[in-house]
């Protein structure tokens, strides 16, 4: 079975460590907010102005007026701080971002990421992504592991626009986790109950596979 959006939010925040400053992108990452430890100190930075993202709201709890990037209506924790989208990227292109996570359209075995657009597709521009995968070392994108016609989204190389090139080390699928080391994709988790067979034939890039792949362990929802 492969992972739920809200399973692989839960995977990244194992991840999380605390003291870390982490920008989350649009999509699944913004799901990881709600899967902090609770014991962890984490402060979320949304690219609008936003240091200190909390949960998602509740109906008793939901403001309009408080939104991510994604301008989903979002909540804050303690210590919390509101700033002009200028003085959150200066934090983003500065390297104050411990992690970022981010979608992706697609990923290579040269680390590159593709994840602005899609031919034939009208679309705003790049956004703030190609600051992040410029601006932070610790990135991990968050993706399917092939398209809805079942093309590989792990490649040799991206056929679409780069958002940046040789800055992605770390991938998470709905099928596997993977990391990226000397122009290969190693294959270091599996979903649970995903086979090594089905990752290796939806992964169009050159892939190491251990001798033995765990499967990821959390909390079932």
């Amino acid at each position: 079975m492969s992972l739920t959006r809200e399973q692989m939010a839960q995977r990244v925040a194992q991840e999380l460590q605390d003291g870390f400053y982490v920008n989350l992108g649009i999509g699944i990452p913004t799901l990881v907010a709600n899967y902090v430890p609770k014991n962890m100190a984490v402060m979320l930075q949304s690219e609008n102005g936003l240091l200190g993202m909390g949960e998602f709201p509740t109906e008793e709890t939901i403001d309009a007026d408080m939104i991510n990037a994604g301008k989903q209506t979002v909540t804050t924790v303690k210590g919390a701080s509101i700033f002009s989208s200028a003085e959150s990227f200066a934090m983003i292109r500065g390297g104050h971002v411990d992690l970022t996570v981010l979608g992706a359209f697609e990923v290579d075995v040269n680390g590159n990421i593709a994840s602005w657009m899609i031919p034939n597709k009208l679309i705003k521009g790049m956004g703030g992504a190609m600051d992040l995968v410029a601006g932070a070392e610790n990135i991990i994108v968050t993706m399917t592991h092939a398209s809805k016609d079942g093309e590989s989204k792990l490649l040799s190389n991206c056929s679409l626009p780069l958002t940046g090139k040789g800055c992605i080390k770390k991938v998470l699928t709905d099928l596997a986790w993977l990391e990226i080391e000397n122009g290969t994709f190693v294959l270091k988790e599996r979903a649970p109950g995903v086979s090594v067979e089905e990752i290796i034939e939806k992964t169009q890039g050159k892939l190491i596979v251990p001798d033995h792949v765990p499967e990821m362990t959390f909390v079932s929802l």
